[in-house]
């Protein structure tokens, strides 16, 4: 990936919040499993609910950590294509397909995260009465359902980039 994109301050704002989101969380999330075991194991006193709030705190965390991986380009995938084919005008071609793919699914997903958050924040009346929360702390569940949306929102904006730069290079006939 070119310097100048990584460099631009959107990026470093963005990128920036969620590192710090990933290592609190990875924090938070280590504190409350250690201290339900202790409590149980230790002090012989049930944390009801903990698993509630580790549930949010993982949302939280892995969505986040989805979109700092598409930012880096360092997500889960399948790179046959550079793998099988050498540095030429088919490899580019099909990395552009791959990006489109990747473009248009994640779109769709984004659309059912936005709906599936917004669902939880108005209710299912639509008129913010009966919000859905969990069963114990009465955590609303919009709380861990927006870091679908935003992690997804953001996961389609580096995909978008990538495809960007890849349609760029292959218009210039050069590997991205």
């Amino acid at each position: 990936m070119p310097d100048e994109v990584k460099k631009n301050l959107f990026d470093r704002i963005i990128v920036g919040a969620f590192s710090i989101i990933l290592v609190v969380n990875s924090l938070l999330i280590t504190l409350l499993i250690t201290g339900a075991a202790l409590s149980r194991y230790i002090f012989k006193v049930n944390f009801t609910g903990y698993d509630e709030i580790a549930v949010l705190i993982a949302f939280w965390l892995y969505f986040m950590g989805a979109a700092y991986g598409a930012y880096n380009n360092t997500h889960v995938t399948a790179d046959i294509v550079d793998a099988y084919f050498p540095d030429c005008r088919t490899r580019r071609v099909l990395k552009v397909l791959r990006w489109l793919a990747a473009c248009a699914a994640c779109g769709l997903f984004v659309n059912y995260g936005f709906e599936y958050f917004k669902f939880s924040f108005v209710g299912p009346l639509g008129n913010f009465t009966f919000k859905p929360t969990s069963m114990i702390w009465r955590i609303p569940l919009w709380t861990s359902h927006v870091s679908i949306f935003i992690g997804l929102t953001f996961m389609e904006v580096y995909f978008l980039r990538n495809l960007y730069i890849c349609a760029v290079a292959l218009g210039r006939g050069r590997e991205a």
